[in-house]
């Protein structure tokens, strides 16, 4: 989310080219997903976009903001770290992507069954969906999307996990003092070390043995 809607419609639309790039760029199926994050994250700042225009509120816009931050991103991301892991590296993937599994399949029943809001408070939007076991799922979300990053054998990959581990802290707290919002500068740091992960990712080709 970023701190109005002009800035969350623009956040989106170049994100969402650095998405396209990265996704043009792709020489391997399995990098697929996690190239077309951008995209994703671009989708979800102009999805803001409309939230900040329409008020907040509980319209179909804000619902469509939380499916795609809660249910879909801890699923998508440690999928996107699997299908681009080397088979030999995959097994160490396994448990982020259980954790993104049960936490997915928990916040959709949560957001099937109960109102998602969203109040405008300054420069900062919040979203209220009235989680219970509140720790346990931030612990499983964040074990899904950065722990996946995190045991990636891929430095660059191990890279952006750190720069998103510390990026969300910093953003949670200027956040939640209600100062501005800058969650949107973070997608556009992830979605540009995801296009120089993807741009990095060459074949190599071995040379002939020399006579």
């Amino acid at each position: 989310m970023c701190w109005s809607a002009a800035a969350d419609l623009w956040a989106g639309l170049g994100i969402g080219a650095a998405g396209v790039v990265a996704l043009a760029s792709v020489r391997r199926p399995g990098d697929a997903p996690l190239a077309a994050l951008p995209l994703l994250l671009g989708a979800h700042q102009a999805v803001e976009a409309a939230v900040w225009t329409g008020g907040g509120g509980a319209g179909p816009a804000t619902l469509l903001w939380a499916v795609i931050a809660l249910p879909l991103l801890p699923l998508w991301v440690p999928l996107g770290v699997l299908t681009a892991a080397r088979p030999a590296d995959r097994p160490r993937l396994y448990a982020p992507l259980a954790a993104g599994l049960g936490t997915a399949a928990f916040l959709a029943h949560r957001l099937a069954t109960a109102p998602v809001t969203a109040e405008i408070h300054g420069r900062t939007v919040g979203y209220a969906v009235g989680l219970p076991y509140a720790p346990v799922v931030l612990a499983g979300y964040l074990f899904a999307t950065v722990g996946a990053l995190l045991l990636a054998r891929d430095r660059r990959l191990r890279l952006l996990g750190l720069a998103t581990g510390a990026g969300a802290v910093l953003c949670a707290l200027l956040w939640r003092t209600a100062f501005v919002s800058t969650w949107c500068a973070l997608a556009a740091v992830a979605s540009l070390l995801i296009l120089g992960w993807i741009r990095g990712r060459r074949t190599v080709t071995p040379r002939p043995l020399s006579s």
